[in-house]
């Protein structure tokens, strides 16, 4: 009950402020015309002066929801410039004429008839030919204010988008952290790298180098939503050169990465919690251990990514399969990105195990929120 008042609230309310421009507007030019009166005739019509222009404003307010749709159908647009203006120019003539019967009725009804010595029809052309550029400048105002509105509205609307996009890059790479810099996940790294410093100082150090990459990837401060395919399979790399250390035979990682892709720019942080969420549920708990297989395609303008593991998957009998934050953060941050372009998919896989998969579009220059290349 509540959604559906609330925007008949606003609604009248935009109406209502309309009405009360246009009051405004009648008040103005009555007060123009005061002073008019003041200056040049022996005494002034206080009361006929101000009906007649809040007519004339009341006139106009009663084309004006056709001006408005007019100005929201036919924005002036630099593509379709003349096309617009065109059409404009046209409604601007026929609304100022719906607009001059109209103030004509109310006149009739109110005061009566227009002159003593003039016909009605020449009282409606004197008007048409004295007003008619005033009428035009009054259009070309009321859509010009239209059509800034609008476009403050849409700059607010993609402002608001991006802060929410670069909060959820944030929560993102923060979800990352403490998935991978949870104490247990430090504690193994480093108690693998200091047994490995007696057996393998060669291998010690190797792993320490990825640790050092994956907390600089990890705690760098990097405002770009996006980066290379081939940047995020070396942060990728690192986080799992140091859990095959951890896991040893337990973990087996199969890559297949399409070269063609390797330059599309794709979500920054995107494997992280796709790999750690396969590891977790498909790999930790099996005393076997279990294949992960990273696939990266580019087909049909579109990049595919996919993280499979070989684990025992999701039992359909606990219900619907629940996100957690990494995987939701996942769908939340494509569809932003991408709009309609981005999809993500997590699934059983026919053999067992789950799939995590997303597509695309290919791109090598950086996306505005909802997909439009800057």
């Amino acid at each position: 009950m509540m959604t559906n008042k609330a925007p008949k609230m606003k609604n009248w309310l935009k109406w209502g402020l309309i009405s009360i421009g246009w009051t405004l507007f009648g008040l103005f030019f009555a007060s123009q015309s005061y002073v008019v009166q003041a200056r040049f005739n022996a005494r002034i019509e206080w009361k006929k002066t101000l009906i007649i222009c809040l007519l004339w404003g009341y006139s106009w307010n009663a084309v004006t929801p056709i001006m408005l749709r007019l100005g929201n159908r036919f924005p002036l647009r630099r593509d379709r410039l003349a096309r617009g203006i065109a059409i404009h120019a046209c409604g601007a003539i026929a609304l100022f004429i719906i607009g001059t019967v109209v103030y004509i009725a109310e006149y009739l009804l109110v005061l009566g008839p227009l002159s003593e010595t003039q016909s009605l029809w020449q009282s409606f052309t004197g008007i048409l030919f004295t007003e008619f550029h005033a009428g035009f400048a009054i259009y070309a105002l009321v859509v010009g204010l239209n059509q800034a509105i609008g476009y403050y509205r849409l700059y607010r609307d993609r402002e608001l988008l991006a802060s929410n996009l670069e909060a959820r890059l944030v929560q993102s790479q923060l979800e990352a952290m403490r998935m991978q810099l949870h104490p247990h996940f430090l504690f193994n790294a480093l108690n693998s790298i200091s047994v490995l410093m007696r057996r393998d100082a060669e291998l010690a150090d190797r792993m320490l180098l990825h640790l050092s990459s994956l907390l600089r990837a990890m705690l760098a401060k990097n405002s770009h939503h996006e980066i290379r395919l081939r940047q995020e399979l070396e942060v990728l790399g690192s986080f799992l050169e140091i859990e095959q250390v951890r896991f040893r035979d337990r973990l087996q990682i199969r890559m297949d990465i399409d070269p063609s892709a390797l330059d599309s720019l794709v979500p920054q942080l995107f494997f992280q919690p796709l790999v750690e969420n396969a590891i977790r549920h498909g790999i930790a708990t099996r005393d076997e251990g279990g294949i992960i297989d990273i696939h990266v395609e580019r087909e049909n303008g579109q990049v595919l990514l996919r993280v499979q593991d070989n684990g025992p998957g999701w039992d359909p009998a606990r219900g619907e399969l629940i996100e957690g934050i990494g995987l939701s953060n996942t769908r939340s941050r494509l569809q932003h990105l991408y709009g309609a372009g981005g999809r993500f998919e997590v699934k059983n896989a026919e053999g067992g195990g789950l799939i995590a998969a997303a597509a695309l579009p290919f791109h090598t220059e950086p996306v505005t929120a909802g997909g439009a290349n800057r």
